[in-house]
């Protein structure tokens, strides 16, 4: 019986954040408060406050107490090499990608240099806007050599340009270097992103590599900053 009360509390709490009831940044009420909010045990409050915690949805600070997360970010991966389509059916989130240009052209010259193409080089240029919440969020800049990526549709650039590559190309993708920086907004970002007071963003440089360590993929992904965290996993070593 104890176990539903845990379940029970922890549910109400996740609702009244997921329903701005509780904001980011306020403080809960005490275990001693929540307990006979509940009409339960502060050891069955605790476990509720733990599962929380876990889950991403309060911080606990000795001696404070617990405080509300702001759990409207989506974690962004640093380390890992994956789509946003693969980010978006892990959030269970609904999403749509915008197309607004699909080009086959001859690159510029800071484009060229990144993807150490010759002058004579080819590249499809594919500018997306990722949309969650109703609000475009991300705003995608990427380059692919026509050399190893020979056709691009729109079609697949709305659904997965990476299930694309993989599995009908049989592309082996297999590592990136990348560059995260804090910079001001731009007239794309202003066109193409749902702005609110915002005066920068997050920008993600991919530089992605085959097996055989060729470059085909350099991108430019820009990403409000009130929208995503950066996580990482790290173990020091001994």
């Amino acid at each position: 019986m104890r176990e539903n009360i845990y379940l029970s509390i922890y549910n109400q709490l996740t609702n009244d954040i997921h329903e701005g009831t509780l904001q980011p940044g306020d403080k809960l009420a005490s275990e001693h408060e929540l307990a006979l909010r509940f009409a339960t045990t502060r050891e069955t409050v605790r476990k509720a406050l733990g599962l929380l915690s876990q889950n991403g949805y309060i911080q606990k600070v000795r001696g404070k107490g617990s405080f509300v997360l702001d759990v409207s970010k989506f974690d962004f991966p640093v380390s890992g090499l994956v789509s946003f389509k693969e980010i978006a059916d892990k959030l269970e989130q609904p999403t749509r990608t915008l197309v607004y240009q699909l080009e086959l052209k001859r690159p510029n010259e800071y484009v060229r240099k990144q993807l150490e193409l010759e002058p004579a080089g080819l590249v499809w240029e594919v500018v997306r806007a990722r949309v969650m919440d109703k609000e475009r969020i991300i705003l995608d800049k990427d380059y692919f050599r026509s050399d190893l990526v020979p056709e691009l549709t729109r079609e697949i650039c709305e659904h997965s340009i990476y299930d694309y590559l993989e599995h009908e190309l049989k592309l082996k993708i297999s590592f990136a270097k990348k560059e995260i920086t804090v910079e001001p907004l731009t007239e794309d970002d202003r066109q193409y992103l749902d702005l609110h007071q915002d005066t920068h963003v997050v920008v993600v440089r991919n530089y992605v590599y085959l097996d055989d360590a060729q470059l085909f993929e350099y991108t430019e992904s820009r990403h409000r900053l009130d929208k995503f965290r950066f996580v990482d996993f790290a173990r020091r070593q001994s």
